[in-house]
């Protein structure tokens, strides 16, 4: 199985950009997103310095700039992508490339949102000086006392051996002067505690802008960073990139969802080799490609037909007469008592909950419909993104919130 994941915020590189723009193709949909943003997108990301890309107000639209202009040229058209990608990704503000690529929301809308949330991330840091910085190695519960004894909080969790911290400037130093045991604290290049209730003022106002949004619901599996879950339904995913801004990037949980599915290979879009990174030390057995440069496309090529398999992707939202409900994670899937074959269900019924050690979840169905069939049966054992149940949408629960054609 194939997982495609976007990196965050930090990643950008100055002139990172240089070798894809020699692709006249390449240079105009780039030119168009930058239109959109409001944002020389190509000064940017070939002559900008690192302190000018370091903006969170600029680094963030580049970086979904660049991803999704970089997956059209690694897939010649969406259709390639949705028959050979199992699974997609994205750390922090990659969520939103993830989101488009997808079919959550358009190219267009994302470049929009992460234009809006760059610039209301950079203003709520500019309140009061903030950052981040990665705790590398010790024991994970010696870490994070540490990061709660100065005061920050555990803003991204990227597996074992690395959680990052955010807060004030002064508590980042609080955290360097008594670091845990065989640590290093690493400052990260960014202007802000992301991830922190400093980002409270950010959030305002992008729910405000989510409330004019449409999404469609995923075409493929869509993981999301507060929980590692698939995610059904596109509004479901749209509040939850509202609410991310504040919330921690658990991409651990993102990982572990990526191991019960049975990725056998990652490729990251550009600026590449965070994920891939972080992939080696923590999904061992797991190929990985970072994509950098527009002459390693016949190689990525290559990587994606090998680990494609058409026979674990899942097609949630593109079928004409009915729609499937996938459990969110992996455990022991226990229906609601009384469903049946042909039962009419309301938008957010409860059909089950999925339980594992960690949690249970309750499984929802988003758009509600009539029961066609189950595809498991009272406590079976499920993967993330499995198929649970098949509804047929009635007049009644299609909206505009839908992809169904």
């Amino acid at each position: 199985m194939l997982a495609v994941v976007a990196p965050g915020q930090g990643a950008q590189k100055p002139g990172f950009l240089e070798p894809w723009l020699a692709d006249p193709v390449f240079a105009d949909r780039l030119n168009w997103l930058s239109a959109v943003s409001g944002l020389d997108l190509e000064y940017y990301g070939t002559q900008a310095d690192e302190a000018t890309i370091r903006d969170t107000a600029i680094a963030q639209p580049l970086l979904v700039a660049a991803g999704l202009v970089s997956a059209l040229a690694l897939f010649r058209s969406p259709a390639d992508a949705f028959r050979q990608v199992g699974v997609v990704a994205g750390h922090s503000v990659g969520e939103l490339t993830a989101a488009a690529a997808v079919g959550v929301l358009s190219a267009e809308q994302a470049m929009v949102l992460v234009r809006e949330r760059g610039k209301a991330m950079a203003e709520a840091s500019a309140l009061r000086p903030t950052s981040m910085a990665a705790v590398i190695g010790g024991k994970e519960d010696e870490v994070l006392a540490a990061i709660e004894a100065a005061g920050l909080t555990p803003a991204n969790h990227n597996g074992s051996g690395q959680i990052v911290a955010a807060g004030t400037v002064e508590q980042i130093e609080v955290l360097k002067e008594n670091a845990p045991a065989r640590t290093r604290v690493i400052p990260l290049s960014v202007a802000g505690a992301f991830h922190t209730h400093h980002m409270a003022p950010a959030t305002a106002r992008l729910e405000r802008l989510a409330r004019a949004i449409t999404t469609h619901d995923p075409r493929i599996r869509l993981l999301q960073n507060r929980d590692g879950h698939v995610v059904q339904s596109g509004q479901d995913m749209l509040q939850r990139l509202v609410a991310q801004v504040e919330a921690p990037v658990r991409w651990d949980l993102c990982m572990d969802s990526m191991r019960d599915l049975g990725v056998t290979g990652m490729i990251e879009m550009p600026p590449a080799g965070t994920l891939t990174g972080i992939a080696k030390r923590n999904l061992k057995g797991v190929e990985v490609f970072a994509l950098n440069t527009p002459d390693e496309l016949p190689a990525a090529r290559e990587f994606v037909a090998r680990h494609a398999d058409p026979g674990t992707t899942v097609a949630q939202a593109s079928t004409p007469t009915w729609r499937l409900v996938v459990s969110p994670t992996k455990g022991e899937f226990r229906a609601t008592e009384g469903l049946r074959v042909g039962d009419a269900l309301a938008r957010g019924t409860e059909i089950g909950t999925v339980s594992n050690l960690r949690e249970s979840v309750p499984v929802l169905a988003v758009e509600g419909g009539s029961i066609v069939e189950w595809a498991v049966e009272d406590h079976d054992p499920v993967s993330p993104g499995q198929p649970l149940l098949r509804l047929h949408p009635t007049t009644e629960n299609t909206d505009a919130t839908e992809v169904t054609r």
